[in-house]
């Protein structure tokens, strides 16, 4: 893992290096999720945050069944009931 110094600016700006953008896949404009995590500062793309998210939740879906299929089927029930 490299590593790198830099500088907070005014304003509580902190530069990201261009090497590490271009690792997480970061440009200008995008959104960031940051957390503080045992005294370090964790910063990762919202799209990774979000497969993290994903794959916690795959993780408590049975091997073999759909979770949409399922949502489907209770909404059909449901509406027959109405």
């Amino acid at each position: 893992m490299e590593s790198r110094a830099t500088k907070i600016v005014d304003g509580g700006k902190l530069v990201i290096p261009a090497g590490f953008r271009r690792e997480l896949g970061l440009e200008v404009g995008d959104t960031v999720i940051m957390e503080v995590i045992e005294g370090e500062l964790r910063v990762r793309s919202r799209d990774a945050a979000i497969a993290e998210i994903q794959k916690l939740a795959r993780s408590f879906i049975p091997e073999g069944v759909s979770v949409v299929d399922e949502l489907i089927a209770d909404r059909r029930t449901e509406a027959a009931k109405e």
